[in-house]
């Protein structure tokens, strides 16, 4: 029997996930209305990969026999920024799903589950990565300062050329 303790993490955890999905997409559109097309596009393949997050939790509840319990996904903001405070505001939301899966790997070696350890190893990696790409990004976006060509050339030769996964 899986640990309702873990279970009911792992829930919370999809629902951050697909949160994260509808923050992405919702930029996604603030960008695509103000005619940067490079970073809609980035935004909408992070949307799609939070949401791959988001069933391999779900995924790995249904193997290992747990129940999956979907919640009511919270509405992201309506308005942004400038692309400098909107990756601001990416790279502390990513920082804190990465603390929250940090709390799930100690909650999985506070149960004694070894399963659930091994698959959140897959997570911790993905989340050096994401906040990796983050940093980059907005050291990018400081380089290029409020000069537009700079964040056009941001739009069209780096997010603009992003590849989904």
């Amino acid at each position: 029997m899986y640990s309702e303790k873990l279970a009911k993490a792992i829930n919370e955890q999809i629902n951050k996930e697909f949160y994260s999905s509808y923050l992405y997409l919702a930029m996604a559109a603030h960008f695509d209305a103000n005619a940067l097309p490079g970073f809609a596009r980035w935004m909408k393949i992070q949307a799609e990969e939070e949401w791959e997050h988001g069933m391999k939790f779900y995924e790995f509840l249904n193997e290992v026999g747990s129940e999956v319990t979907l919640e009511a996904i919270a509405c992201p903001p309506k308005k942004f920024g400038t692309p400098k405070e909107i990756f601001e505001q990416v790279y502390e939301h990513e920082q804190m799903v990465t603390k929250s899966i940090e709390n799930l790997y100690a909650l999985a070696k506070q149960e004694n589950d070894p399963k659930t350890e091994l698959m959140l190893h897959w997570f911790i990696n993905e989340q050096i990565e994401e906040e990796k790409n983050d940093r980059d990004i907005l050291d990018q976006l400081a380089m290029a300062g409020n000069n537009s060509f700079g964040i056009l050339f941001l739009d069209k030769h780096v997010l603009g050329e992003r590849k989904g996964d």
